[in-house]
């Protein structure tokens, strides 16, 4: 089914990607460090495609990616493909994770069952459909693997083994252990041409850190990276170098909470919620420098929300720390605001697992690529 894959004996051409459900641009940004042209993106949040582009540079110049930002189930997946690729195939890799709020392991009894925005992964699929990608990947929360939403990913599974497609489990990461330094947990999942010849290779990608009882293990890991590097200066008149405004009364509180890792009971703040029971420890809790940071979640710049209030400042992370954290570049900026780019930062993939995955999937079609090379000059 990949005859294009051997039609093609130039190690240099470029690697093609397309984005779905793009949001800001994580992913994207994960496959250009790794070389690829990113043919388009896809992204309705008028926020996040206005970050993606400004940093792309849409519309600016010859080389930037065609960025719709329009609602994914009012496109045609084959006009587009007939507008970016001559033909079906070309594109190596397709990218992308539907909205997961639906999935989320915050929605509980039941909520997200029948979730309109789940059947979203089925507009993803058109897309695999029309463009015929060598291998598409999809990410979301690890919700998605609950078993009420079973249907869903069946299904899922069933239209990618109709198009002719080698599907894996769904594997979750933790992004630490892929040298980010955030604790965070993500199911991907990982399609594969049928024709590819999978030879030796493996999925997921082995870890390159671990805990210290991985190490005793596995001495080629290198320990987890704690986020202390994100709390250095901010680089001068940076846009994303903002937090919330906090009242005094909670920034006495802050005052009261000890540095590097301290929590809200430490600071003597109950709130009516917290009476009753002796869980949401984290919220208004320090992050320890020394350690991952917790989750960037659509809420991170948001004490309220969880553990985001700076190591040894009193008030909350700034969106460009909840950036670095996500390991997305300095000079990338986050347009909408402080919710709006929380928002973009929660839902992102963080740019350095990204660079491993697509890395690492790129050399699979690269050795198939190579492997049909050898097949034709022998012949």
């Amino acid at each position: 089914m990949i005859d294009s894959a051997c039609a093609q004996d130039d190690s240099e051409r470029e690697f093609l990607v397309a984005d779905l459900f793009s949001g800001a641009g994580g992913f994207s940004l994960a496959a250009h460090a790794c070389g690829a042209k990113i043919a388009f993106a896809i992204e309705n949040n008028r926020h996040a495609s206005e970050s993606y582009r400004q940093y792309f540079g849409v519309g600016n110049r010859s080389d930037a990616p065609c960025l719709y930002s329009e609602d994914i189930l009012t496109l045609s997946a084959d006009k587009i493909r007939e507008k970016h690729f001559s033909e079906p195939g070309q594109c190596d890799l397709l990218l992308g994770g539907p909205p997961c709020q639906g999935f989320s392991t915050h929605r509980i009894n039941n909520a997200g069952v029948d979730d309109p925005r789940n059947g979203l992964v089925y507009a993803y699929f058109d897309f695999v459909r029309a463009l015929r990608p060598k291998a598409f990947l999809m990410e979301n929360v690890p919700g998605i693997l609950w078993s009420r939403h079973k249907n869903y990913l069946g299904k899922f599974y069933e239209q990618g083994l109709k198009a002719g497609y080698r599907l894996f489990d769904p594997v979750t990461l933790d992004a630490r252990d892929y040298g980010v330094p955030q604790r965070r947990k993500r199911v991907f999942i990982l399609g594969v041409d049928e024709g590819l010849d999978l030879g030796a290779f493996q999925w997921p990608p082995a870890p390159s850190h671990g805990s210290e009882k991985a190490r005793t293990e596995d001495e080629n890991l290198l320990p987890w990276v704690p986020c202390s590097t994100v709390f250095i200066e901010a680089v001068p008149d940076d846009p994303n170098d903002r937090h919330m405004n906090h009242g005094p009364e909670l920034i006495e509180a802050f005052k009261r909470t000890p540095l590097n890792g301290g929590s809200r009971k430490d600071s003597g703040r109950i709130l009516p919620c917290h009476e009753n029971h002796d869980g949401h420890k984290d919220v208004y809790g320090r992050i320890n420098p020394s350690e991952p940071a917790p989750t960037m979640t659509t809420a991170c710049i948001n004490p309220s929300k969880g553990r985001f209030v700076h190591p040894t400042e009193h008030h909350g992370i700034t969106i460009r720390h909840a950036a670095r954290i996500q390991t997305f570049p300095d000079e990338f900026v986050f347009h909408g605001g402080l919710i709006a780019a929380g928002a973009q930062i929660g839902n992102a993939v963080p740019v350095k697992l990204g660079m491993v995955l697509v890395k690492h999937i790129k050399s699979l079609i690269a050795e198939q690529e190579k492997s049909c090379s050898v097949v034709s000059d022998a012949a």
